[in-house]
Formats: C-alpha cells, sequence, structure tokens
C-alpha cells in the first residue's frame, strides 16, 4: 500500500516535511479498548497473542515446506484453494457469491475450530474495530473519505460481508465472531467455525459458503464510486495455521488478528479460481490470467480467472473505462507478462506513464531480486473521487494514481511513478515474500520503500514540489528520494521500533515506511550496495513463496551480504528496538604551537628570556621563513598548528568518519567507532585547520541534524545565503502577483 496523505502522496516533499514534525494524534491502537476473553476452540489450538510483533529467532529450514526450488512441482505449497462464482449487482453495489474452500491441515493434530477472516465488516459500522481506532486516533485513513460518508445524500454508505450458509462435508458449520486481539466486542471481523468433523493431520477438508458483500462507498482500499468498483477484502478468507518453528511459534497456533485501521492481510498460498459477472459494457480486471472469452447470458458477461500460488484475489469493474492499455513484457527467466493498464478518461494522460512504470519496475525488480513468475500484470488508475482505491497492491493486480496531466519533472510525474513502481514492488515483498503484515509490517511495507526508493535513485529522479511556472524562472528545489524519506522519519524523539506490529504504534504507521526504509538505506551505506543486493537476493532466494519473519530476513541479509556483525548491530539498534542518532563536531580549535616564555638551554646553559625578548625572536623567525618561502600558502608558517576536534554522540553509537581539512590541501581521516559519550582528535601539523566534518558521505540519515556535523574555522554562510535568496525571490513574486490583482 502507499500510505497518502489527505492530499498526496507520503513521497512529496511537503508531505515529508510536515510528518517529520511528528506523529500528532498517534496512539497506541488498544488503550481504551475493553478486554474480551476469545472462548476456547474445541480442540485448544491457540491463537497468536494480541500484541504479537517482531520475531526473533529464526523459522527451521523445513518452515512452509523447506525452501522452494526448481525440483518443486508448483511455485508454493498450495494450502488454501478457492473456487469462488460471483455476481455483482453495479446499482446496489453488492457481491452475491458462493465459495468453495479446501484446506489442508499442516499439522500433526486434528483440528476441530478454524478462523475466518470477515475483513469487509471492518466498514459495517462505527463500532468495528477499524472505526473505533478511527474515533480514538481522531484522522481519516489516507484522504480522509470515510465509509459512512456516502455520496452526500447523508445516508452513509456503508459495507458489510454476510454469511449466509456455511457447511463441511454437507453438515451445517456453527460459527461466531470474536475478538483475538480484544477489541470491541462489535468488531465482526474475525469469525471461528467449529467444525462437525475434525481435519486429521495431513487431511484435506472442503467448505462450502454462500455469502453477500455490501461494498462501501470506496474507503480503504475497497469500495464503488458511481460505476467504478474495487472489489477487495470481499470474501471469507481462512487465516494460517502456523506450526513450531516457523515465525517463532513453539506449538501450533492459529495467526488470526482483526482488521486495524493501518493493517493489511497474511494468508494462506493457493489457486483461485474465479468466475465474475458483471453486466455487459463493463471493463474487468483481476488478479491471475482471464481463461478464454468471456461467457454471455442474459446481458451480463461472465469472465473467469485463475491463478496458482498467491494468497489473494481482488478486481474491478467499471463501466466507464477506457479501452485497456495492453502491452508484453520479457524478462530473462520470467515468463512472457501482458501487462494491462485500466483507466478512465479524465486520466487517459496517466495511461503511458504508468505503463512504462510498470515495465521498468518489471525489469529492475526481477534484475535485483529474482524472475517475475507469473504471465500477467494489471494496474488500475482509479477515477476522480476515487483515489481511496489508489496506490494498493494484491497479487498480480495493483492500483496506481491518475493525472489529468503529467509534464516532465512535476509532483505528478514524480507521484505516478513513485506509486506504480511501489505497488508493483510489493507484488515481491507482499506478494512473493508472504509475511504477516499484521505483525510485522517492515517486511514488507519498509523493505518495499526502501527497494522500490533505490529504483528511484537510480532512475535519477527527484521531487520538484514546486509548481512548473516557478521551475521556469529558477525557483526551483529538488529533493533526492532518499532525502524525502529521511525528512518523513522521525529521527529526534523515534517512539516505535520498525519491527513492532501495525497497530500498537504510538507514531503511527508512517514510520514503518520511512524510518524503516532509511535504516536500511543507512546499512547500505555502512556495507555497501553490492553487498546489499546479494543480501536481498538471498533473501528471496530463501524464502520465496513462503512466509518469513524479520528473523528469517536478518538472517539471510547477513548471509547473503557477508557483513553479520554490522547487520546485527543495526537490527539490534534500529529494527527491533528504535534509538536516536545524534553525532556533532562540539568543538573545533587550530592554534600555532608558540615556543613559550621561561627558561631554555643554549649551548648547554640555561638562560631567561622575557616576554618582549620571546615575541622579538618569534618576529625573527617567521621574517626568515617568509623570506626562504616566498611562495608558501596561506595558514602555514615556521611553527607548527595544533588542532582539536571534540565530537559528541547525544544517541545509539554508529560507525563514524571524522575528516578535517587543512590549509595546505591536507586532510586527515580518522575512525570514531567506539561506544562512547565524546572523543578529542588532536594533530600537530604545518598546516591550520580549515574545517572538520563528521560523516562527510553522509552514511548517516537517521543523524538528527546534519547541520550540526561539522564545523568550520571561519564563518561560511554559504548556504543560508542560497536558501534566503531563494526564499526572497519567491515572496518577492508572490508580491507582484498580488500587486497585478
Amino acid at each position: 500500500m502507499h500510505r497518502q496523505g489527505k492530499h498526496r502522496g507520503l513521497r512529496t516533499a511537503v508531505l515529508a516535511a510536515l510528518l517529520a514534525i511528528g506523529g500528532a494524534g498517534a496512539w497506541f491502537a488498544q488503550a481504551d479498548m475493553p478486554a474480551a476473553a476469545v472462548p476456547p476452540s474445541l480442540d485448544g489450538i491457540a491463537l497468536a497473542a494480541p500484541d504479537a510483533a517482531a520475531v526473533t529467532v529464526p523459522s527451521r529450514p523445513d518452515a512452509w515446506g523447506g525452501m522452494r526450488t526448481a525440483t518443486h512441482a508448483t511455485l508454493s505449497d498450495r494450502v488454501a484453494n478457492y473456487r469462488i462464482e460471483a455476481t455483482l449487482d453495479p446499482v446496489k453495489h453488492v457481491v452475491t457469491g458462493r465459495q468453495q474452500l479446501s484446506w489442508r491441515n499442516r499439522s500433526a493434530v486434528p483440528v476441530r475450530s478454524v478462523y475466518v477472516h470477515l475483513y469487509m465488516n471492518a466498514f459495517e459500522g462505527e463500532g468495528s474495530t477499524f472505526h473505533t481506532e478511527q474515533r480514538q486516533r481522531g484522522e481519516r485513513f489516507r484522504s480522509g473519505q470515510g465509509s459512512g460518508d456516502g455520496d452526500g445524500d447523508g445516508d452513509g454508505k456503508w459495507g458489510h460481508i454476510a454469511l449466509r450458509s456455511v457447511t463441511q462435508g454437507g453438515a451445517q458449520v456453527a460459527w461466531h465472531f470474536v475478538q483475538p486481539d480484544n477489541g470491541p466486542p462489535t468488531d465482526h471481523t474475525v469469525a471461528r467455525f467449529d467444525l462437525p468433523q475434525a481435519v486429521a493431520p495431513g487431511a484435506t477438508t472442503t467448505f462450502d459458503m454462500a455469502f453477500t458483500t455490501q461494498l462501501p462507498r470506496v474507503t480503504a482500499r475497497t469500495g464503488y464510486f458511481d460505476s467504478f468498483h474495487l472489489v477487495a477484502q470481499w470474501f471469507p478468507k481462512i487465516a494460517v495455521l502456523e506450526l513450531p518453528g516457523e515465525r517463532g511459534a513453539t506449538a501450533p497456533r492459529w495467526n488470526a488478528h482483526e482488521f486495524h485501521m493501518d493493517s493489511e492481510f497474511y494468508a494462506d498460498f493457493g489457486s483461485y479460481d474465479v468466475s465474475l459477472t458483471v453486466p455487459k459494457g463493463y471493463t474487468v480486471g483481476a488478479t491471475g490470467e482471464l481463461q478464454g472469452a468471456p461467457a454471455e447470458k442474459n446481458g451480463q458477461l461472465t469472465h473467469r480467472y485463475v491463478q496458482h500460488d498467491v494468497h489473494d484475489f481482488a478486481w474491478t469493474a467499471d463501466k466507464r473505462s477506457a479501452a485497456p492499455l495492453v502491452e508484453t513484457w520479457n524478462g530473462p527467466g520470467s515468463p512472457p507478462v501482458t501487462v494491462r493498464v485500466l483507466y478512465p478518461l479524465e486520466y487517459a494522460a496517466s495511461a503511458k506513464p504508468a505503463m512504462k512504470a510498470a515495465r521498468d519496475a518489471l525489469a529492475w525488480f526481477s534484475r535485483t531480486l529474482g524472475p517475475y513468475p507469473y504471465r500477467t500484470l494489471t494496474v488500475v488508475i482509479p477515477p476522480f473521487n476515487a483515489q481511496e482505491a489508489g496506490g494498493m497492491e494484491y497479487p498480480t493486480f495493483i492500483t496506481a494514481s491518475g493525472y489529468a496531466e503529467v509534464p516532465a519533472k512535476s509532483l505528478a510525474e514524480y507521484e505516478l511513478d513513485g506509486v506504480t513502481i511501489h505497488e508493483f514492488g510489493h507484488g515481491y515483498f507482499y506478494g512473493i515474500l508472504a509475511n504477516n503484515e499484521f505483525e510485522e509490517p517492515m517486511l514488507d511495507e519498509g523493505l518495499n520503500e526502501y527497494w522500490d526508493t533505490r529504483m528511484l535513485r537510480e532512475r535519477g529522479q527527484q521531487v520538484h514540489p514546486l509548481p512548473q511556472f516557478l521551475q521556469g524562472i529558477g525557483v526551483a528545489p529538488a529533493f533526492a528520494a532518499f532525502d524525502t524519506l529521511r525528512m518523513a522519519s522521525p529521527r529526534d524523539k523515534p517512539a516505535d521500533a520498525p519491527g513492532q506490529n501495525a497497530w500498537r504504534r504510538l507514531q503511527g504507521i508512517g514510520p514503518v515506511y520511512t524510518r524503516s526504509a532509511t535504516v536500511l538505506r543507512d546499512l547500505e551505506a555502512r556495507i555497501g550496495s553490492a553487498a546489499m543486493e546479494r543480501g536481498f537476493k538471498e533473501y528471496y532466494r530463501r524464502w520465496q513463496f513462503r512466509h518469513p519473519s524479520i528473523a528469517d530476513f536478518r538472517e539471510a541479509l547477513a548471509d547473503g551480504s557477508g557483513a553479520r556483525a554490522a547487520v546485527e548491530d543495526v537490527f539490534a539498534k534500529q529494527v527491533y528496538a528504535t534509538s536516536r542518532v545524534d553525532d556533532r563536531v562540539s568543538e573545533l580549535s587550530s592554534d600555532e604551537a608558540l615556543p613559550l616564555a621561561g627558561t631554555r638551554l643554549v649551548d648547554g646553559k640555561r638562560i631567561g628570556e622575557t616576554g618582549a625578548a620571546l615575541d622579538k625572536r618569534i618576529a625573527e623567525i617567521r621574517k626568515q621563513w617568509e623570506k626562504a618561502n616566498p611562495a608558501a600558502k596561506k595558514g602555514t608558517g615556521p611553527f607548527p598548528w595544533h588542532t582539536q576536534v571534540t565530537v559528541r554522540r547525544e544517541g545509539a553509537s554508529v560507525p563514524q568518519t571524522l575528516l578535517v581539512k587543512f590549509e595546505d590541501g591536507s586532510s586527515e581521516t580518522v575512525d570514531w567507532h567506539a561506544d562512547e559519550k565524546w572523543r578529542t582528535f588532536s594533530w600537530t601539523r604545518t598546516a591550520r585547520a580549515v574545517s572538520a566534518e563528521l560523516d562527510p558521505r553522509r552514511n548517516h540519515y537517521l543523524d538528527v541534524n546534519k547541520l550540526d556535523d561539522s564545523r568550520t574555522m571561519k564563518p561560511d554562510g554559504s548556504a543560508s545565503t542560497r536558501w534566503g535568496s531563494e526564499a526572497a525571490a519567491l515572496y518577492q513574486l508572490i508580491l507582484s502577483f498580488i500587486a497585478t490583482v
């Protein structure tokens, strides 16, 4: 998901600066919720803890069936397979569905109770965990559109999912709502099925379900606006049964969490065979491959999509879409990929840029991580007034942003490219490397934000926050991609470890993107880009089509990069914990080491020397030296210079480099790696110091303030002059516009 602000994406420099102010209104989501004990299951299998977060113990090598290789018949170990028939009523915005779910018990114990996500019930009313968190937090999701806001008719357009029937082998299944995270009893996003027949170890059972899904007015990744429908989180979806040695589990446990405002998803891999019936004239896009031409009956078309080795399914239908843009991409190790861009006429200008960004992303991620394994990629640009459906990811199916115009070097161009690339990247970090987004969102949003920003960096793309007419007259500040993330990251008082779960965060979900990416960028600066890429490739190799934890990522990164000590240091300080980084040059002095008054030995005799005599001797020595060195550089002379630099540390230790430059053009470089609060470095040389600078290569973006990393012997106002001049020019321009009104 692309975490959007009220008007624009997180990537923009303006919003980045606002976010850097720091997490206002954020909270611990569970703080005021009443506890509601979940009744024990029939088989005694426990639920994951309501505060579960980053795993510290690596999974066993055989977790999730072991590492997938070319010898396996299928890409994933298919556990949950869905056959769904669904019909859309585009007037009532209702999906009527029948679903056959085949689920395999991977555990060594019989299973009598299973848990199912009913995500759409997050939007049934204000009593859901999702809306309870919104109220307590005092803000809306992303753009501010709420599911109860309606279309201006005052009625409110809520959504829900209703189970009409559930059977197992023809026998009715008893079920009831539960709140695994101790959320309000009015939350209905998780249900427990108590089975009439236990599922034996290794056996597969089949559930037949009938359900009706009322879509909300588009909100939080799903819903409708006018004839546009983005249908996601729309069907009953079984939770994940984790086994000992998987993501820190020591016994079989169900991983089922309520749908929180800032949480996303976690599911088993499987196959999806989905038939979608919509009125003729609607353009349809979906996860997977279309199986032949749609079948027509009674003025409706049934589109059948099949996709293996994925863990979710989403789709769209709209009668106002333009003709899709379709191209084919080919890359080493990947099958031919059919790329489709679905877009409304008002955003026609966005179609080709979105296609190019998607194709470029296919090439980049395939080269830097591993081959893209699927044959399709569908990019959906939602229409005007449906921006809540933009910036989201599902397997082989993503939504982007739309703009009426996309000029070069504009904010629109950067956002469109950035969001498209970001959402495609989720196809790897959320899709293929299917982590638990509830408990460890860093593995999805954080890693993806870091990797797609690397791509933007390689492309040379920058954020140009001001309108083009200002750029045309020379007011054109630009920000590199990682700089915008640094500005948006809480650095002075970070409250939440990147490894914390999605809903217990004082400063909200934003730092999962920005601080996680900045932590990884700093690690890259420390160990090198090539080492980082080796580590990420190893992570992909080991954990594709499985469910890694943060501990599994740590181990793959340490082994693949060959930089275990650095990786473990960063994870201890900045992943499992969060530590302030704030190093600075506190003092710089450089003084001539002149002869001192007192007695001294001359030809074996001790003589005294008055101050006046000493001054005379010093002056004579200078005169003789200048005569002998007429072309000497300023800052050099007959006497050595004693330079002292004191550095201070007011946060966690990081490996630092101190660079001191001297008047004669020479320099000294020294490492400061010790875990200490301060140190003074000194040199006695033939030239005076010019400047002292910590972190000259800007390795540490987590550092609170880069302006205090350096000192000069003489005041240097060039930076303030530059920014002051640009600000003054902009101010004068605004005044001139006002004067002409």
